[in-house]
C-alpha cells in the first residue's frame, strides 16, 4: 500500500468532493484523512489517500486530467516518513479582534518553547457588539519533553496582555 497527500483547489461548485472522490475509488483508493474549506471563493482541500501501489500511477495521470479539464488542480506528494511528535499535546484557543501579525506573534512564541503545530485552524468572524472583525484561533501543538507548559502558558498570557486578545491553554 501507499500513501498519498492530495492537495486540492479549484473554482467552488457542488460535486468537487464527489469528483474527487470518485476518482479515488476507482484507482483503489481509501480515503483516510481530509481537511476542506470554501476559502475567497474557491474550494480548498487536503486529503490522504491510502492505495495499492500498483494503482499509483494511475491516480496521478487521472488526478491530472481533472486540471486540464479545470475541474480541480490536485498536488500528490508521498507521505512523509517523520514519526509522530511524542510529547504533551496542548489545546491553544485565541480570540480577539483582528489585527495584522496576531497569528505570526502566536506561533512565534509557540516555536520558541519548541512547539510543534498538529492541527491549527482559523476564522474571521464579525463582532456586531464591538464592531469589526475577530479573529478565532483553535490548534493543538506537541511540545517537547523539555519544555513546561508554565513556559508556553507564561509567554502566551504574556502575548494576550499586550495584543488584548483571549488566549486559553487545555492540557
Amino acid at each position: 500500500m501507499s500513501t498519498l497527500v492530495l492537495t486540492a483547489i479549484g473554482d467552488d461548485r457542488p460535486g468537487l468532493v464527489d469528483i474527487l472522490s470518485g476518482v479515488i475509488s476507482d484507482h483503489g483508493g481509501s480515503w483516510e484523512r481530509s481537511r476542506m474549506a470554501r476559502l475567497g471563493g474557491r474550494f480548498a482541500g487536503i486529503v490522504e489517500v491510502d492505495l495499492p501501489e500498483q494503482q499509483v500511477l494511475g491516480l496521478r495521470r487521472a488526478l491530472a486530467d481533472l486540471g486540464e479539464v479545470g475541474t480541480l488542480q490536485v498536488t500528490v506528494a508521498g507521505s512523509g516518513d517523520s514519526a509522530l511528535p511524542e510529547g504533551p499535546r496542548v489545546g491553544v484557543q485565541l480570540m480577539g479582534s483582528d489585527q495584522p501579525g496576531l497569528l505570526h506573534a502566536v506561533t512565534s512564541v509557540l516555536s520558541d518553547v519548541g512547539a510543534s503545530i498538529e492541527e491549527l485552524s482559523t476564522a474571521l468572524r464579525d463582532a456586531p457588539m464591538a464592531g469589526g472583525t475577530t479573529f478565532e484561533a483553535m490548534a493543538t501543538v506537541v511540545l517537547p519533553d523539555e519544555a513546561a507548559i508554565e513556559d508556553l502558558r507564561r509567554g502566551l498570557e504574556d502575548l494576550a496582555s499586550h495584543l488584548m486578545v483571549d488566549i486559553e491553554l487545555t492540557d
